[in-house]
C-alpha cells in the first residue's frame, strides 16, 4: 500500500505545477522505486490555470492520460491538438521520438493521472489518440487501454502484456479484478478497499502474482487498475 502522503514531491509549484510522483523521477531517485511490473512513472498532477509543460521530447514510451477535474490541452509536433477534460483519455506512443506540450486552458485547478509504460517495440513511429467519456459511470470494469491482439479497448497500446481497466461505479459494488503478474490499483476519487484495506484519492497498491484481488467501492469512486503479464526484460 502506497498513500498519497508518501508519494515524491516534485513539479514546479511557482509556476503553478505540482507533481506527486509513485517512482523515481527527474531529481528523485530510489533504487527500490524505479518502476513495478512495465509501469515506469505514475504521475498525479496539479497545474493552476495557464500553467504547463513547455515543449519537452519523450522517446520509446506509452503515455496514458486521464482527466480528474478542469481541462487539458495537448499539441505535439506531428500537428495534433486536442483539448480533455474531466473523464476523457488520451495515449501517446512516443516511439523514435515526438515532442509535445501539456497546459491548463481551463479557468480552475487541472488534476490529472499520467501513467508511463515499457513498450514492446522501440523506434516505431509517433502516434496519438484521445477519446472522450470512454468510461461512462455505472457498475462494474471497463477496459480503457490494451495492446492484447484480441482486445478491442478505446486505446491501443503498443504493449501486448498490459491492460487498463477503469470504474467509476454510482453506488456500492463488490468485483474481483482481472488477474496479473503484477497488478497496480490508483484511486482517483472516494473511498476503495482491496482485500479489506481502505484507500482513499491518490492512494495507490501493488500485488504481484495474485491471481484474483477482491475489491469494494464506494458509490462515486473512480480508480484505475492495470493488470500486467511482466516486467521488462533487457538483452
Amino acid at each position: 500500500m502506497r498513500r498519497a502522503a508518501d508519494r515524491y514531491a516534485g513539479g514546479e509549484p511557482e509556476a503553478g505545477v505540482d507533481t506527486r510522483h509513485a517512482f523515481s523521477f527527474s531529481g528523485f531517485y530510489d533504487p527500490a522505486n524505479i518502476r513495478f511490473g512495465l509501469l515506469v512513472a505514475c504521475n498525479e498532477e496539479r497545474l493552476a490555470p495557464g500553467a504547463g509543460f513547455a515543449e519537452h521530447t519523450h522517446r520509446d514510451t506509452e503515455i496514458v492520460t486521464w482527466v480528474i477535474e478542469g481541462e487539458l490541452e495537448h499539441r505535439d509536433g506531428e500537428g495534433r491538438v486536442a483539448r480533455l477534460r474531466a473523464g476523457d483519455a488520451q495515449w501517446l506512443s512516443a516511439g523514435s521520438g515526438v515532442r509535445h506540450v501539456e497546459r491548463n486552458v481551463g479557468g480552475s485547478t487541472l488534476r490529472f493521472l499520467q501513467m508511463w509504460l515499457h513498450p514492446e517495440v522501440f523506434g516505431a513511429r509517433p502516434d496519438y489518440a484521445a477519446v472522450t467519456a470512454p468510461v461512462p459511470p455505472g457498475p462494474g470494469l471497463t477496459l480503457l487501454a490494451s495492446g492484447a491482439p484480441d482486445a478491442t479497448p478505446p486505446l491501443r497500446l503498443r504493449q501486448g502484456a498490459a491492460a487498463l481497466w477503469a470504474g467509476r461505479p454510482l453506488g456500492p459494488e463488490h468485483l474481483t479484478l482481472p488477474p496479473g503478474a503484477f497488478c497496480y490499483l490508483h484511486v482517483l476519487r472516494g473511498t476503495v478497499r482491496l482485500d479489506g484495506s481502505a484507500l482513499h484519492p491518490g492512494d495507490a497498491a501493488r500485488a504481484t502474482g495474485e491471481p484474483a484481488l477482491s475489491l469494494h467501492a464506494a458509490g462515486g469512486a473512480e480508480y484505475l487498475f492495470w493488470s500486467m503479464r511482466s516486467e521488462p526484460a533487457f538483452s
